[in-house]
């Protein structure tokens, strides 16, 4: 089991930028595959993007592709996501979560999948 802290939410005004980390603790973190998910008012979860243990393969959702950017740092046990150009859509309480896999380049966009997750941080686009 890995504990997964998210920060970097807050209120940006459309057009602008924010960065989420995820810190982990715990088990080893490069033994895990990442993903972001997000979770707006009244709507279900959904993908966002994720990454292998590596980071070597990453997989976005069409909606953000060429302005959300994931990247993790194996030595700081950190996972990031880097989201630019920001719509007032993009409002939604944002998660990290984890899956321990053997597989180099495994990485998924189904929440199922993950076995940890954590407690979320908000992002709220004005427009």
């Amino acid at each position: 089991q890995v504990q997964l802290v998210e920060s970097g939410g807050g209120l940006v005004q459309a057009g602008g930028s924010l960065r989420l980390s995820c810190a982990a603790s715990g088990r080893t973190f490069s033994t895990y595959a990442m993903g972001w998910f997000r979770q707006a008012p009244g709507k279900e979860r959904e993908f966002v993007s994720a990454i292998s243990r590596s980071g070597g393969y990453t997989n976005y959702v069409d909606s953000v592709k060429g302005r959300f950017t994931i990247s993790r740092d194996n030595a700081k046990n950190t996972l990031y996501l880097q989201m630019n150009s920001l719509k007032p859509e993009d409002t939604a309480v944002y998660y990290c979560a984890a899956v321990h896999t053997i597989v180099s380049g495994y990485m998924s966009s189904n929440a199922a999948n993950y076995e940890d997750w954590g407690q979320g941080t908000q992002v709220t686009v004005s427009s």
